[in-house]
C-alpha cells in the first residue's frame, strides 16, 4: 500500500479544493489518520474507493469521538513596571480550545487486500455546529454505524437517508457516550441492579426498621 503522504497528495490532486491533514497517533500501533473537511468527505471517499491502486471498498468500522473543551497553561515573559522600574517577569496565561466531535472511518480494500486508511471528519464544536457528511452513498455498511454515532454522540450526518436513534428511544434527551454526560437518577427502576448500580439503587429503597 502507498504511504499516507502519497495517498494524501494523490487525493488533493484528484479532488479540487480538498486539503487533508495527517493526524499522528501516539498509541503503540502508530497508525495515523487523514482529517478531511466534511465538504469534501464524499468526494475523498469516492476517490479512495474507485482509484485502481487503492480500492478502499469496505468500511469495517465507523465510530465517534468526543473531544472536550481544553484549557492549557503557557508561561510567557512580559515587561511590566514594578516599584517604578521596568522589569521582565514571567506570567502564566490560559488558552481555551473549543471542543469538537469526530466521526472516524476505518477503510479497507477487500479487492487488493490492504488497509486500513483511517478517515476523520470533525465538527466545528460540540453544541450547535455538529454536522458532518454521511459516507453511506459510498459505503452502504455505514448506515447503522452512523445512526449509532448520531444516537450516542449527537453528530448529524448530512445526506443520511434514515438518521434516527437506533439504541435509545425516540424522545430520549442527551447523548450517553459524550464525556460530560450525566446519567439520570432513576436507578430505582433498574430491574437487576449490581455492582455500582446496586449501590445507587439502594439509595432509593424504602428504609427498613
Amino acid at each position: 500500500m502507498e504511504t499516507f503522504d502519497q495517498i494524501k497528495s494523490r487525493i488533493e490532486a484528484a479532488v479540487p479544493g480538498a486539503q487533508l491533514q495527517i493526524v499522528p497517533n501516539d498509541a503503540p500501533a502508530h497508525q495515523p489518520s487523514l482529517l478531511v473537511d466534511p465538504a469534501y468527505a464524499l468526494s475523498v471517499a469516492r476517490f479512495l474507493r474507485d482509484d485502481s491502486q487503492l480500492r478502499f471498498d469496505y468500511a469495517s468500522n465507523v465510530t465517534g469521538v468526543d473531544w472536550l473543551d481544553k484549557v492549557t497553561k503557557e508561561k510567557v515573559k512580559v515587561r511590566k513596571i514594578v516599584d517604578g522600574v521596568e522589569k521582565e517577569i514571567e506570567e502564566t496565561i490560559e488558552k481555551k480550545t473549543a471542543g469538537y466531535l469526530e466521526a472516524v472511518y476505518h477503510l479497507y480494500s477487500m479487492e487488493l487486500k490492504h488497509g486500513p486508511v483511517i478517515l476523520r471528519q470533525r465538527t466545528a464544536n460540540r453544541t450547535d455546529q455538529v454536522h458532518v457528511t454521511s459516507l453511506m452513498p459510498i459505503h452502504r455498511g455505514a448506515e447503522f454505524q452512523e445512526r449509532e454515532i448520531f444516537d450516542l454522540y449527537g453528530i448529524i450526518f448530512d445526506g443520511h437517508p434514515d438518521l434516527r436513534r437506533i439504541l435509545m428511544w425516540e424522545g430520549f434527551k442527551d447523548y450517553p457516550m459524550r464525556k460530560d454526560y450525566v446519567p439520570p437518577d432513576d436507578f430505582e427502576y433498574e430491574p437487576t441492579p449490581h455492582d455500582d448500580v446496586l449501590e445507587l439503587a439502594r439509595q432509593h429503597y424504602p428504609a427498613t426498621t
